[in-house]
């Protein structure tokens, strides 16, 4: 495969120059550098995008995520390493909207292929009965929610998810044609992985006793849609803030009236908010992850294992099993 290489711009080569950096090929969290390899190179902006590089890439693909596994994604600030690794990229994969930096940087490079993944599927409002944004402000005021109001979160939808991995594996067609027959059986293969994962769902889901789930985090709007629940989060507080007395109140009285019996919270944040509020209203608390990494304290190894965690987890607490 002949992949045509980009200059790269002067103020980059300037940055890294006057930063110290060495080599323009410098590493990133993913590995050697985008321009060290002979394959297609993807720089993808945080884990639920290389998941999907790598899943329908396969062996032609050397993907690197600008994200390291922890971190948090939202507030990303990139690197000169990183945004050289990017113009030296073949193919950029991000969720514009949720890294302002990264779609900057994106939008700013000469990257021959740009794949938007708000662009292969629709994004909505969710926007609770209460008023309640399922975009929160976290500590530093940003709001965790796309730059027209949009919930980022498809990725914990099967199918909305399905929807961004088939277009992400026609733009790896068109970009590297040479492999498109892989690229094309390999998106095929995913996506079915994804169909079973969202009847897994519905199945798992069908005899539950309430459809109410509370959670701190509002990134489950659209897999509360897509099975018929209601997300009831503590809105407009980070993860590991606080949740104001008027708010323990209203959420005490849902879980009441709905048969609520646990608060659910992230693997990488502290469960004091859930505690908080699970101890005023005497319910459990249990993890429900938004999978916007993998770590060592992730419940699985991969976003499938995570979001089967993640069903497990509801149908103990909707008293579906």
């Amino acid at each position: 495969m002949n992949v045509r290489r980009l200059p790269l711009p002067t103020a980059v080569v300037a940055a890294a120059a006057a930063l110290g950096l060495g080599a323009l090929s410098a590493c990133s969290s993913g590995g050697a550098a985008a321009s060290s390899t002979d394959k297609f190179d993807v720089v993808a902006s945080f884990y639920p995008m290389a998941f999907l590089a790598e899943q329908i890439g396969g062996e032609h693909v050397h993907v690197t995520s600008l994200t390291q596994p922890g971190q948090e994604p939202h507030d990303l600030e990139l690197s000169t390493q990183q945004i050289v690794q990017l113009q030296e990229s073949d193919a950029a994969l991000h969720l514009k909207g949720l890294q302002p930096a990264v779609d900057e940087a994106i939008a700013q490079s000469e990257v021959g292929t740009k794949i938007d993944a708000a662009t292969l599927t629709s994004l909505e409002d969710h926007e609770d009965e209460h008023g309640h944004e399922d975009g929160h402000e976290d500590e530093h005021g940003h709001e965790h929610e796309h730059e027209d109001g949009k919930d980022p979160h498809v990725w914990l939808d099967p199918v909305k998810y399905a929807e961004v991995a088939e277009g992400v594996g026609k733009a790896f067609e068109k970009a590297d044609p040479d492999h498109a027959a892989d690229y094309r059986k390999n998106t095929e293969a995913l996506v079915g992985k994804l169909n079973d994962l969202d009847a897994a769902f519905e199945t798992g889901l069908k005899n539950r006793k309430t459809d109410v789930f509370i959670t701190t985090h509002a990134a489950f709007g659209y897999l509360a849609e897509r099975y018929g629940l209601i997300e009831e989060a503590i809105s407009g507080l980070s993860p590991e803030s606080e949740p104001s007395g008027a708010r323990v109140k209203e959420l005490t009285r849902t879980a009441e009236a709905d048969g609520v019996t646990t608060v659910f919270y992230e693997t990488l944040v502290s469960d004091r908010t859930a505690k908080t509020l699970a101890d005023d209203a005497g319910l459990k608390t249990d993890v429900l992850d938004p999978i916007e990494g993998i770590t060592d304290g992730s419940r699985g190894d991969d976003y499938f294992q995570v979001m089967e965690s993640n069903l497990e987890s509801l149908q103990t607490a909707l008293g579906a099993k």
